[in-house]
């Protein structure tokens, strides 16, 4: 990282019929793309939306240029993003979550828009899917609330053809230590490590764990003395994370 600050313009461009700068204030989701390499050099995604959630434009701001450009969105007109966090930048193409059962990707220059299905088998259609990007692929997880609490945990094999696989599944409350259907915690998986087969999960009131899809080793991260919180995991800290399961 550069360990520098970046101060960003505020959200504007020249109108085109009376070359007036034009501004745009209220601001629902940020998203920031970057290759890790090169931190130096970056990429902000503001979609614009209206007050129902729904946009038809994208604010793309690019550090080598230094401003903001609008561009038409290419997206379906019920586009509605997941938000917060939910994005992964990906070869240079941002990916967003949607309520839809449909990640959605643009280019850095607002060119090329792509809608990827979520995969055809995954439990509940109707549920929300998070994503993430691990070993240079995109990965999607959902947790089957309805039954046994079962995690599923898809990798997409082919970008262009939308082939998602099946890479792994794991009852969730196994993993810290509790029989299926015996607890009403809300589980959810907040992170997956960029370099392996890791993911981190917490029940949101007493503990989180890594969970090594490989291996199908657990290890207590942390517990809680309060609510939790969203959080990233510091990538360095878990590099040589130990795999005794608990």
């Amino acid at each position: 990282m550069t360990g520098q600050w970046t101060v960003l313009p505020p959200i504007g461009w020249l109108d085109e019929e009376d070359g007036a700068m034009v501004y745009f204030e209220p601001i629902r989701d940020i998203f920031l793309g970057f290759d890790a390499a090169v931190p130096s050099r970056f990429v902000v995604f503001v979609p614009l939306t209206n007050c129902f959630c729904e946009f038809t434009e994208m604010a793309i701001y690019s550090s080598e240029t230094g401003r903001w450009t609008k561009v038409q969105s290419e997206w379906g007109y019920k586009t509605i993003l997941v938000g917060n966090s939910e994005c992964v930048f990906l070869n240079g193409t941002m990916h967003l979550a949607t309520h839809y059962a449909l990640v959605v990707t643009v280019d850095t220059e607002g060119k090329v828009w792509r809608e990827i299905e979520m995969p055809e088998h995954s439990p509940d259609t109707n549920q929300l899917a998070s994503i993430g990007k691990s070993q240079g692929r995109l990965y999607a997880w959902q947790i089957e609330d309805d039954h046994d609490c079962q995690l599923y945990v898809w990798v997409l094999e082919d970008c262009g053809g939308g082939k998602w696989t099946l890479k792994y599944t794991v009852n969730v409350p196994e993993l810290f230590g509790r029989q299926p259907g015996q607890d009403d915690m809300s589980y959810k998986v907040f992170a997956i490590h960029p370099d392996c087969d890791l993911i981190f999960l917490t029940d949101e009131e007493e503990m989180a764990v890594s969970y090594d899809m490989e291996n199908q080793k657990v290890n207590a991260t942390c517990t809680f003395s309060q609510e939790f919180e969203d959080v990233l995991p510091y990538v360095p800290c878990f590099a040589e994370w130990a795999s005794d399961a608990h």
